[in-house]
């Protein structure tokens, strides 16, 4: 057992914990300050310190030794009880080593290692010296976490659907030239893996760990990574890294924590970690303390003390009394092994950036980067999986004329709770002009275009919450299935496909035909039909179902469905009504929907808040000829168009007997009125 560090002379006085300080300067300035409060308190002595760069003179004591090494403090015969290591990250590990040799106790910056092999070498070391060694994650110091802890184990939020860290700082050019290393992944060979979520947003990520329960290697069961860099620099300034707890714990079950981090935000915020349940969600704002407690008894704010991770390395005996040990900090390696042996951050195209300020003082914004994060976090995807404009992504496209109109998305990185299936998006104009939305802040369940249902005998192949009668609200619960699919034909103009509905438990519910088809329609519009059938793959009859008829008013929803982005100035109509509220629940042989997009051209997607707003282009959907499926369109709460397969009454599909529809999508640029719609039909030869 290791005592604490107050130690006794042979007069049988107690001395005071002696403690060396390796690096003065940066966040060493830092330390100097805290040993100086504690100094004052006579709760340790600062006996010595070490930088090649020696402190101001009148910084320290008269009786604090200064050298230019460890080495050589060490050996003078020094014998600090503690070091404490502030220097660069690539010396971390070395300087530990020569710590923990010399029989001291150490205090490591964060990140504590710059790999995983030198990670297990100090972990190693340290058990064999019989020597503590804490991690500088001071969040994870708050008391905070046991107060978050214990929340959720009293059921107040429910039952942990996710967890998220969040951070957008901004960081100018002379962050990014303070030093040699800074920026780099290596300098000369050597490890270095500085980069937004290793170094300046890293307690984000080890107290999102934390909260999911990952402390140690075996905890993670693996790592995406998606890095870019705004910056001229090797490492990441703007990513998302999402990690998959293993197993999990009583706390949290099996956990994702998704983190999306920048340094690179118009203006700067205080970074958080979230916790989702389904009652509600707590928010930690980890550099305050604070915790903001949504769920059903309203919104409260608590504030905690925290614990000085020094002090608490002084009195510690053993390693279960730290509470950031290098031990715990496993998944958090893990997570910057991850990064360190991924490819090297991609560029963002200067398209996407804006620098504000001049000189040394300008820092890149990455357009809607505030979106994307928040999008991020909630739909736990990463910024290839949003579309994010700067990214490269997707399957096979639709072209006309060798213009992509249209990407079809398989789904299949989707969170479990939004339904995996295949979609389109994005839906394009022939000018460019995006006109379908995937994983947005409202809905993150919501896919492009393509087929969803919320009830299928039970099982929920929409995403979301599921509105139950017995409930007669919409609720959590584990009832998702997932979409996939089995075989596909692509030719050109068309593309057939055979798909899976598969259920919690991975068991066929239902077998889809899925029928694509596109051609253009003159020189400034194009047409999308969706050709559909549902059989039941169980051998019984399947019931398909909608929250509609499950008792919920006016929420039929279900079948095909298209989330549009944000347009502004919206008219919708059909041939006798316009206006939601006319359209909503009413059968017509078509719909039109136009405005502004709020998308651009040549792939300017519509979060860059950017350049290329403002392209006018109007939607025809031709209702399916196989049945009188009513209109659901929303507007006012999000922009959507769908039309319902069980408005209010569910329909059921047999071995041998499908559900069959066919929906066509005239997508046009420019405002048509009617009289251009229905002479589009007429020339298509569609029923109207």
């Amino acid at each position: 057992m290791t005592q604490p560090l107050t130690a006794t002379t042979v007069k049988g006085n107690a001395r005071l914990p002696r403690i060396a300080l390796v690096g003065v300067h940066g966040f060493g300035e830092r330390h100097l300050e805290n040993l100086a409060r504690l100094g004052a308190d006579r709760t340790l002595e600062l006996v010595a310190v070490a930088d090649p760069q020696p402190p101001e003179e009148g910084t320290l004591d008269p009786d604090v030794a200064v050298f230019a090494s460890l080495d050589e403090l060490l050996a003078a015969g020094t014998a600090p009880d503690v070091v404490i290591v502030s220097t660069p990250i690539q010396t971390h590990a070395p300087l530990a080593l020569a710590a923990l040799r010399a029989g001291a106790n150490v205090y490591l910056e964060k990140p504590p290692v710059a790999s995983m092999a030198q990670y297990e070498e100090v972990m190693a070391a340290a058990a064999s010296a019989g020597r503590l060694v804490q991690v500088g994650f001071q969040s994870l110091g708050s008391g905070a976490l046991p107060g978050i802890e214990a929340l959720v184990e009293s059921g107040e939020i429910g039952e942990v659907r996710g967890i998220s860290a969040t951070g957008q700082w901004l960081r100018s050019k002379a962050y990014f030239e303070r030093s040699r290393w800074a920026g780099k992944r290596s300098l000369n060979g050597i490890d270095v893996v500085d980069g937004v979520a290793t170094n300046a947003l890293a307690h984000a990520v080890a107290t999102g760990l934390r909260l999911a329960g990952a402390r140690t290697v075996t905890d993670v069961e693996s790592v995406d990574t998606d890095l870019y860099r705004a910056n001229d620099t090797e490492s990441d300034d703007t990513s998302v890294v999402r990690v998959r707890v293993a197993g999990g714990t009583a706390l949290t079950g099996r956990t994702v924590l998704t983190c999306a981090l920048t340094l690179c935000a118009p203006v700067q915020s205080a970074p958080s970690v979230t916790i989702y349940g389904t009652l509600g969600q707590l928010t930690l704002f980890y550099t305050e303390d604070r915790l903001e407690v949504t769920s059903p008894r309203g919104v409260r704010t608590e504030t905690f003390g925290r614990t000085d991770l020094l002090e608490n390395l002084l009195a510690a005996r053993n390693e279960q009394d730290l509470l950031s040990p290098l031990s715990g900090a496993g998944a958090y390696v893990s997570v910057l092994e991850a990064i360190r042996t991924a490819d090297a951050p991609r560029e963002i195209p200067s398209d996407f950036i804006t620098w504000e300020g001049t000189g040394d003082d300008a820092h890149a914004v990455v357009h809607g980067i505030e979106s994307l994060i928040r999008r991020a976090t909630l739909g736990q995807a990463t910024f290839v999986e949003l579309g994010a404009p700067w990214t490269s992504s997707g399957g096979p496209t639709l072209d006309i004329d060798g213009t992509p109109v249209a990407t079809l998305q398989d789904g299949s990185r989707i969170r479990p709770t939004s339904s995996p299936r295949p979609y389109l998006h994005p839906v394009r104009t022939l000018a460019g002009t995006v006109v379908t939305d995937h994983i947005p802040e409202d809905h993150v369940w919501h896919l492009g275009a393509g087929v969803a249902l919320q009830d299928v005998d039970g099982i929920n192949f929409w995403g979301g919450r599921t509105y139950t009668r017995e409930a007669g609200a919409y609720v959590w619960r584990k009832d998702h299935g997932r979409i996939v699919v089995e075989a596909a034909n692509h030719a050109d103009g068309e593309r057939r496909e055979q798909l899976s509905w598969l259920g919690p438990d991975g068991s066929p519910v239902l077998r889809e035909q899925r029928e694509w088809r596109w051609a253009a329609v003159g020189n400034s519009a194009w047409k999308l039909t969706l050709d559909f059938s549902l059989e039941s793959a169980t051998g019984r009859p399947v019931l398909l179902g909608s929250p509609g008829s499950n008792g919920r008013p006016q929420g039929g929803y279900g079948g095909f469905f298209w989330r549009l982005p944000k347009v502004a100035d919206a008219t919708i109509w059909t041939p006798d009504s316009r206006g939601e509220d006319a359209v909503h629940g009413r059968t017509a042989p078509w719909l039109a929907w136009s405005g502004t997009f709020d998308a651009g051209t040549a792939g300017v997607s519509h979060v860059t808040g950017g350049p290329g707003l403002g392209h006018p282009a109007t939607l025809v959907f031709l209702a399916a000829p196989q049945a009188p499926d009513p209109w659901f369109v929303r507007h006012s709460g999000y922009p959507g168009v769908g039309l319902s397969l069980a408005w209010d009454a569910p329909v059921s599909t047999e071995p041998g007997h499908p559900v069959h529809r066919t929906v066509t999508v005239i997508i046009a640029d420019g405002f048509l009125a009617t009289r251009d719609i229905e002479q589009l039909i007429t020339t298509l030869g569609e029923s109207a």
